[in-house]
Order: C-alpha cells, then sequence, then structure tokens
C-alpha cells in the first residue's frame, strides 16, 4: 500500500483529507508543516499535515500534495496537541482549528517571517571613499554610518535616508546587515512596595513555579493585581522562561505595554487584531524562535507558540471577549489553561469581579484563591451613591443631580467619566405624531422589530447588529409628519448635551465610533492628559485602564440590564457596575460614583451596594444551583439560520432526532428546541436555535460526537448556516 499523508484544510468539514507525498519528500516526518495541495474546483489550498499513513485500497486514485511549506513543523509538539484537544472540545474540524492559529500570512502559505533587527554600515570601500565623495544625502549618511551603524528605525528619521542607503548600497559602499540578539538588559524602573496582600499573592505564584497550577487573582478595583503580574513575570524571566499576558481589548494594550516595558528591563511584544499581518506573523514567529520573551496580547494570542514555557496571566478573566463568536467559538481564558496544564506553568486568572464559573472553581479547590482586599497605596474605596430619576427632569437622559455633582467635580480640579453602554445619538428615532419607529429592514420581523440606531447627530440610522446604513427620512414615511424626534440617548447625545452645558471643559468620547483608527484610544487618553475633563464611554473604558485624576463616575441608563431574559445578565451587569465604578479614586483624591436609575429599591443594586460584588455572587451561585444553569451544569447550543424559517427549523429538527438516536444520549440529556432566537433574525437571515444541558459535562461531549456525523450527513444542514457552540456565553 503506498504511504499518504493526511492533511487538516481550513474547509467546514470534520475530515482529514488523503494526499499522497509530493516526488520531492526528504522523508522527514511532515507532520505539522504547511502543504500546499490542490482540493476540488477551488484550486490549491494550504494545510498541514495531521497524521502520515497508508493508502486505503478502496479509495481510488489520490492526488498528490504540490509543495511541502516547511522544512521543520511550524505547529508541533505541546500547541499541535492542545490545537487537536481544542477541536475535539469544540467539535470543530482540526483544520479550521489549525488555521484560526496562525496569522493571515501564515495561513495563506507565506514563509515564516524573518524577526532579525537590521542595521546599515559602510563597507571598508566606503570608508575608503569617504573623503572624496561628492555632497549630497548618499554623502550626509555616510558621514554618519562612519561613526557607527545606524538601525532602521534611525535611518527612516533621516529624510531621505532610505533612498540614500540604497545608492550607497548599489555602489558597495554600505551594506545591510543584520545585528546580533542583544543580551544587555533595557534599564528597568523600580515599582511601590508590596503590601501584605500583594506579597502573599507573589509567594504563592512563585512557589508554583515548577508545574501547573490555576491561581485566581481576585481584588478590588485598584488593589494592585498588575503589581503581583509583574513581579511573577519577573521571577520568570530571571529564569530564563517566556511569559503570555492575555488583556480583553485593544485599548487596554498600550497602557499595559508602557507599563510592562518600564518596569520588566526586555522588550514586550504585543498582539492583536489592531496589527497588521505582517507584523502580526512577526511577533508569532519571534514567540516561535524563543525570541520574544514577554507578549501581551488580545484573544488570539492564546493560539502562540511558547517553547521556554514560564507563565500565563489572563487579565480581566471575566471578560465576555475572551470568547470567540463566530467561526472556532473557543474561551481564550479556558484555553489557556489547558495549555498551562500541557506546558507545566502557572496560569494567573485576574479580576476585580471574577466570572462565576471561576468562583465556584475557586471554592471547590480547583483554583487557588489569592485575595486583594483593599486598594495599594494610599486611595480609598469611592463613594456609591444611587440617583432616583423617576419623575425628574432628564437632559439627554442626564438629572440636574448628576449635572450639579459634574459641575462640584470640575470646579474642584477632577475629572469625570460618564458611562453609557450605548454608543450612537440616539437609541430609535420616532414619529411623535403616529408612532412609526426606524426598523432595521434586515433584521426586523412582522412580530419582532429591530430599531435602528440614530448616529451623527441625528442625520444617519445604522443598525448595530448587520451594520446597514441609510439617511434619516425628511418626513414620517407612514403619515407625512415632520415630527420625527430622536428618542432615548446615545454616547454621542450625551457628549452634545455635556458640551453645551460646560463649554469650557475638554469633553472626549471614547467608544467604538471614535476609536476605529489604529491607537485612537491611546491618542485619546493621551489627549485628556491630567487637566481636568470629563470622558464619554462605553464600557471599553470600563476594562482596567488607570485614570489617576478621575473623582466622579456618573453611569447613566443600567436599567436596560435589569430586566433581561438572559440568565447571565445580572452577572455581567454587577461585573460592569464594579468595574467602571472602580475607575475612580484610584489616586490621592476621593472617588465619588452616581448610579442613575428608574429602579433604586431592585434587589441587584441593593445588594451590591451592601455588600460588593462577592455578595451578589454569594446570592446568585445558588440561584444558577436551582435552576441548573452554568457552572452548575454544562450547555451547548446548535444555531441556524437560512432565508425561510422553516428551513432552519427542518435542521434544527433532523439535529435534535440524531442527538435522541444517539447511543451516548440519555436522561442526562436535556435538548430544548427549536426555538426561536431572542433575535430571530439578522441580516435577512430567520434565526432558530437548539439548547443542549446536562450536569455531565462527558455525557453531553460523548451525545455530540456519536450525533454530528449524522448531523453533518443530513440534507438539511446543506440548505442552512449552522454552528455549535460549547460553554455559549450569548444566548442571542
Amino acid at each position: 500500500m503506498r504511504p499518504v499523508w493526511r492533511i487538516a484544510l481550513p474547509v467546514p468539514l470534520p475530515k482529514l483529507f488523503d494526499y499522497l507525498p509530493p516526488a520531492d519528500d526528504t522523508g522527514e516526518d511532515p507532520v505539522g508543516c504547511r502543504v500546499r495541495v490542490p482540493f476540488g474546483r477551488s484550486g490549491d489550498r494550504i494545510g498541514v499535515v495531521a497524521a502520515t499513513g497508508l493508502a486505503d485500497p478502496a479509495a481510488g486514485e489520490l492526488k498528490a500534495v504540490v509543495a511541502r511549506l516547511d522544512e521543520a513543523p511550524l505547529l508541533h509538539g505541546e500547541l499541535l496537541d492542545s490545537l487537536r484537544w481544542l477541536a475535539r472540545y469544540t467539535h470543530a474540524p482540526l483544520g479550521e482549528v489549525l488555521a484560526t492559529a496562525l496569522p493571515g500570512p501564515l495561513r495563506h502559505g507565506e514563509p515564516l517571517p524573518d524577526t532579525r533587527d537590521w542595521c546599515w554600515r559602510l563597507t571598508e570601500a566606503g570608508a575608503t571613499a569617504l573623503a572624496g565623495m561628492r555632497g549630497g544625502r548618499p554623502r550626509e549618511l555616510a558621514g554618519r554610518l562612519a561613526a557607527g551603524p545606524l538601525g532602521e528605525e534611525a535611518l527612516a528619521q533621516i529624510e531621505g535616508g532610505r533612498a540614500a542607503a540604497r545608492s550607497l548600497e548599489k555602489r558597495g559602499l554600505a551594506e545591510r546587515v543584520a545585528l546580533p540578539p542583544s543580551r544587555e538588559p533595557i534599564a528597568a524602573a523600580t515599582g511601590p512596595m508590596l503590601n501584605d496582600e500583594q506579597r502573599a499573592a507573589v509567594d504563592t505564584v512563585l512557589a508554583a513555579r515548577d508545574g501547573f497550577a490555576a491561581l485566581l487573582l481576585d481584588g478590588v478595583t485598584g488593589s494592585g493585581k498588575t503589581e503581583v503580574y509583574l513581579h511573577a513575570i519577573a521571577d520568570c524571566l530571571a529564569r530564563g522562561r517566556q511569559a503570555l499576558v492575555l488583556v480583553p481589548e485593544i485599548g487596554l494594550t498600550p497602557q499595559t505595554l508602557a507599563r510592562f516595558r518600564a518596569r520588566l528591563g526586555v522588550p514586550v511584544h504585543a498582539l492583536h487584531s489592531g496589527l497588521a499581518d505582517g507584523e502580526r506573523a512577526r511577533v508569532w514567529a519571534a514567540a516561535a524562535r524563543g525570541e520574544a520573551r514577554v507578549v501581551v496580547g488580545t484573544r488570539s494570542a492564546v493560539f502562540l507558540p511558547l517553547p521556554e514555557p514560564g507563565l500565563i496571566v489572563v487579565d480581566e478573566e471575566h471578560d465576555g471577549s475572551f470568547k470567540q463568536l463566530d467561526g472556532i467559538r473557543y474561551h481564550a481564558r479556558d484555553f489557556a489553561l489547558v495549555r498551562g496544564k500541557a506546558l507545566a506553568v502557572p496560569v494567573v486568572l485576574g479580576s476585580a469581579t471574577p466570572s462565576l464559573e471561576s468562583l465556584r472553581n475557586a471554592g471547590a479547590g480547583r483554583y487557588a484563591h489569592l485575595r486583594l482586599n483593599r486598594r495599594a497605596g494610599d486611595a480609598k474605596p469611592p463613594q456609591v451613591r444611587v440617583i432616583d430619576v423617576r419623575k425628574r427632569p432628564l437632559e439627554a437622559g442626564l438629572s440636574p443631580e448628576l449635572l450639579d455633582a459634574i459641575g462640584r467635580a470640575l470646579a474642584d480640579r477632577g475629572q469625570v467619566l460618564v458611562f453609557k453602554n450605548r454608543r450612537g445619538y440616539a437609541p430609535v428615532l420616532l414619529c411623535h405624531d403616529c408612532g412609526w419607529s426606524a426598523q432595521c429592514p434586515r433584521c426586523s420581523t412582522e412580530l419582532h422589530g429591530t430599531p435602528m440606531t440614530v448616529h451623527a447627530g441625528g442625520r444617519r440610522l445604522q443598525c448595530h447588529h448587520c451594520g446597514a446604513r441609510q439617511r434619516v427620512p425628511d418626513a414620517c414615511p407612514d403619515c407625512g409628519s415632520l415630527a420625527l424626534q430622536p428618542q432615548g440617548a446615545g454616547t454621542e447625545r450625551i457628549e452634545d448635551a455635556l458640551k453645551a452645558r460646560f463649554p469650557d471643559t475638554r469633553i472626549l468620547r471614547i467608544d467604538r465610533g471614535s476609536t476605529q483608527r489604529r491607537d485612537a484610544m491611546e491618542r485619546l487618553l493621551a489627549e485628556f492628559g491630567d487637566e481636568p475633563g470629563i470622558l464619554v464611554g462605553t464600557q471599553m473604558l470600563a476594562k482596567g485602564h488607570d485614570l489617576a485624576g478621575l473623582t466622579l463616575v456618573a453611569v447613566v441608563g443600567i436599567d436596560e440590564g435589569l430586566f433581561s431574559a438572559d440568565f447571565r445578565a445580572p452577572e455581567k451587569l454587577a461585573q460592569l457596575l464594579i468595574q467602571v465604578a472602580g475607575r475612580a479614586g484610584r489616586a490621592l483624591k476621593p472617588g465619588e460614583v452616581l448610579l442613575q436609575t428608574h429602579h433604586p429599591g431592585h434587589p441587584l443594586l441593593a445588594t451590591l451596594l451592601a455588600g460588593g460584588y462577592h455578595a451578589f455572587a454569594d446570592a446568585e451561585l445558588p440561584l444558577r444551583e436551582a435552576a441548573g444553569f452554568p457552572p452548575f451544569a454544562h450547555m451547548a447550543m446548535l444555531r441556524a439560520e437560512a432565508r425561510q424559517v422553516e428551513m432552519a427549523e427542518a435542521f434544527l429538527r433532523a439535529a435534535r432526532d440524531a442527538l435522541r438516536a444517539a447511543p451516548a444520549a440519555d436522561a442526562a440529556i436535556e435538548v430544548n428546541g427549536p426555538l426561536p432566537a431572542p433575535m430571530p433574525r439578522r441580516a435577512g437571515y430567520q434565526r432558530a436555535q437548539l439548547l443542549l444541558g446536562s450536569p455531565d459535562r462527558r455525557a453531553l461531549h460523548a451525545a455530540l460526537d456519536a450525533a454530528l456525523p449524522a448531523i453533518h450527513a443530513s440534507p438539511e444542514s446543506r440548505r442552512v448556516r449552522w454552528s455549535l457552540d460549547i460553554d455559549p456565553v450569548d444566548l442571542y
């Protein structure tokens, strides 16, 4: 029988594809190497060799691999094994998982990029010819190079420097050479002295450094969790090991990078979606070669190769952005724990508001629970006050008491954060005469309308679900009235109202609309500086930003989250309120938090005000257990989308039947549906879902393993777009 290579291709089919080795194969083990192969009518595809074996005699004629792209495996050892585990856990095709783990250029077959630093220097001929060279930019550059080599960055700062360097190179007078890796440490700043709680946390992390341990660093906002990370990473570097730090948002990366670079004495690499594809590939390659000793990155950084691992940190571990909501639906926090165990290194999960899953794991002894109960230094917890706005006049959603408090804070030379978790100018455009409202034509149904958000000061409508845009009509389409009015307030409208009320105050808005450009968050916060001013923003500002001058946080419009049908909504709201409140009073100035609501007596607010986040968690966990919800049960969701809802429901009924017929299915597996999705239409597609639950994780996965081949093979599966989400965090 002929030897074959079994290739994992990035296609939505749960199988490997057999190909003959290329004619010029060296015979070295190809597993983990990328290859180019012919595939159907789509031309060549890039895949990864997942295994080798012998051809099935009944397979017929096999095509050969066009080219082997890597001499040595790109994916191997722990990383390849962990990615195989992820494919099994998410029940996703291995080819799609492996493609997700690679940056774009590597996924498309480009070679592993060069990660060396380069400089320019004079050749011997250049040194000899320097005295006789005519004036001009090449002569000026040659004079500089005579004093010593110039790095690429320094050359870029010289006007016409690159052209002059190329001119000298053509004449053999200068050359571009790679710099040897620097072993000289960067000057590191000294940090503040640790308090007793921080020291105990650091000691516990260091005691676990010789093997896997999961440690939950549970510290109130401003308690100095980052200092604990820095001490643990410094120890990791001293042992010649690599450290990976995951953060939830791009906006956190610049601030974290600056602090880490100042303190650690080594280059700190960043990896996030705001980088160009080439730069992401360079960071991936630097990590694979062991050159990147510390990497700070968002969700996808969890796939970085770590040949010399020492520590993994997941900051703000509770944050929902660690969950990938399309494609391969993995959770970066959970996968970081899997990798930490495989790499035999400690994993530190940090948060002021830990997820209920992490708190239960800590309570069950699976995680070490490290507590930081007081703020670092002399900072005091902010004072929290609820403003009852029932029957009160509101200006762009802001009450007179809140506006007066903002005025007092500015008069005292403080900074103010006005938090509203809704971007745009207003949530809906309404006709005051007939009641018509602007609904998205691609996401609305007869029974379920999806309002379009008003943007650009009332001139544009945009759907935040599908992205559809249209101009605001001149008159009501139903009755012809001119009484079209934006209803409610988003961050744009609040910004306009505050500018009118405080015309001489610096006011900046931070939301998705104002931070689309690269490094926009960093530039805006730098522009805000330390002088009195007002920040208006969404939850982007609630995640870990250290604003030393912030003395007042005003939370506007929390009522939407108090009555959601999502069982996770109370947890998300409690985390959001605690996180945004924690931005106030982090330095010497005392902080104040104002919560504006129409429901001042709501039990959630009462619990948070009386006992804080842990009091909420202590009350919420028994409710979750009684209802059979995570973290006391395990869930999976099959979603289906089609132009006609009947097609989506037909697929889900076929899937339900396959699950119930699976040998592994028993009374421990509960299947609910088909059910309309909470948002039953999006971007023109009707949406339905099937919800699976079980107290036994293994039983749930066994049922899926048994049923998925039949689900993939069903005729209905080819008529819909469908996905499987293990441990869903978003039921929409």
